[in-house]
């Protein structure tokens, strides 16, 4: 098997996207210990979630946030797993927008560009793009 850069490029995008999305869903049941966690629990990431859909019923966040950490376990392993790449990555680029837009309109524009979400949703959709390629 030859290494080219394109090869490399997409090994990276893959594991850097699944271990983003495997360490959050860790950090809400936590798996990380206090002293590395920003949430370190269910709850706090619930209040967190509710924080970033003002105006939601309690009930309909805790469902958001259980959508997305699904979809984030779901992506993590799909990506480590090298399955079903282009669609995974895809739907990882729209989930990662979805948060990014939440946290620009509930708190600033800031808050999504110091923790590099959109960097993350481009690299998502870079990820796809790659997949469309011809071996």
């Amino acid at each position: 098997m030859k290494f080219t850069e394109e090869k490399i490029t997409v090994w990276f995008l893959r594991i850097a996207l699944s271990a983003g999305f495997l360490s959050a869903v860790a950090d809400r049941f936590g798996l990380w210990g206090a002293a590395h966690s920003a949430w370190g629990n269910w709850d706090k990431f619930l209040q967190y979630t509710a924080a970033l859909l003002p105006g939601f019923p309690a009930p309909l966040v805790a469902v958001a946030g259980a959508v997305a950490t699904a979809f984030e376990l779901l992506f993590g392993i799909a990506l480590l797993f090298n399955f079903k790449t282009r669609v995974v990555a895809q739907g990882s680029g729209i989930l990662l927008i979805l948060f990014a837009l939440a946290m620009a309109f509930s708190r600033s524009i800031k808050a999504p560009l110091d923790f590099s979400v959109f960097s993350a949703a481009a690299a998502a959709f870079a990820l796809a793009g790659f997949m469309k390629r011809p071996a």
